[in-house]
């Protein structure tokens, strides 16, 4: 199966598709209604109530929208991997491998606001990879500050990813004044926009758009299934360093960098679940896309075939059994 999407064919995309669909059979067989959270902005209670005359009487709709995000982000982290020359080839892997990690809990499965950014953040994720040696850095980072500003309307607690704007500048740019002051002030365009509007049409009430930021313990329900989709997510990411540093001498520059802003990437992702006042395990899967692509090296550079055999079917295996167990028992999981 792993020699499917180790060859870049084209064919693979379509294989790809219907191997996510049998991946969460579950959330077809019995979809969720999204429920907008504590945290969740405006812009997505807006789509919620945009969608609602369709998805209440017919919930499988979020489930096909939630997968198409899923299926969408895949093919933009693949194409990302590649561009960069992360990998030392072309391939399907690390678009098979956000399929894989994004089916490992029932929370990803779901409609939310964070996988609705995670397509923007992703894309965002791109144009500071682009940074290193890019002679139009200015207009980059304004347009990425826009979207990072429209991003936590959508969901408030992504704001931390101004965070991994800043160090991306740390770890790809020279210090450039300018470059630091346009980056910080567009992220504030969608709100000056925002408060503008509701100034002008006499609806002045900032704080219903603006939620605070405190620290929160993130929910994690602390069952065997849940244990299990950590230790799948965690194993191959350690290898996958283990696999980076003995090859890290012999990376272009810009590689080296790439993947070290893919590490920033996570670590920034790891801390916007805490500081959502929703205990919701489904704002986790803001993590999913450089874990995917740290998982992706470790099917390429292993230097024993039986290795990705074993981490590909083990994870297969555990997510079938989990779509089994989450019909068996409504309401249990997840």
């Amino acid at each position: 199966m792993v020699g499917i999407f180790r060859n870049f064919n084209p064919l693979g995309i379509i294989f790809l598709f219907f191997y996510g669909l049998v991946l969460r059979f579950a959330a077809f067989v019995m979809p969720q209604v999204p429920v907008a959270n504590e945290g969740d902005g405006f812009l997505y209670k807006i789509i919620l109530s945009f969608l609602s005359p369709v998805g209440k009487p017919l919930p499988v709709v979020y489930s096909i929208l939630a997968y198409l995000l899923v299926f969408i982000q895949a093919m933009m982290v693949n194409g990302l991997v590649n561009h960069y020359r992360m990998l030392s080839r072309s391939t399907f892997l690390p678009a098979m491998s956000y399929i894989l990690v994004a089916s490992l809990f029932p929370e990803w499965w779901e409609f939310s606001a964070a996988l609705l950014i995670n397509t923007l953040v992703v894309w965002i994720w791109s144009q500071m990879t682009g940074l290193y040696n890019n002679q139009r850095a200015l207009s980059v980072l304004f347009s990425t500050g826009v979207v990072l500003g429209l991003c936590s309307l959508i969901y408030f607690p992504s704001v931390a990813f101004v965070l991994l704007m800043i160090l991306s500048l740390v770890v790809m740019r020279p210090f450039k004044l300018a470059e630091w002051v346009v980056a910080l002030i567009s992220v504030t365009i969608p709100y000056y926009i925002l408060f503008a509007w509701l100034y002008l049409s006499n609806k002045w009430n900032p704080s219903e758009f603006i939620h605070g930021i405190s620290i929160h313990y993130p929910g994690f329900k602390q069952d065997l299934w849940a244990l299990g989709g950590v230790f799948l997510l965690i194993v191959p990411f350690l290898a996958s360093g283990y696999y980076i540093q003995g090859n890290i001498l012999r990376m272009l520059i810009q590689v080296r960098k790439s993947w070290s802003l893919l590490l920033l990437y996570l670590l920034t992702a790891l801390i916007v679940p805490f500081i959502s006042p929703s205990g919701s395990f489904a704002y986790w899967i803001l993590c999913v896309p450089p874990f995917a692509a740290f998982h992706s090296n470790v099917y390429l550079q292993a230097d024993r075939k039986w290795i990705p055999a074993l981490l590909h079917w083990a994870m297969v295996l555990f997510i079938l059994a989990l779509n089994i167990y989450v019909l068996s028992n409504p309401g249990q999981a997840g």
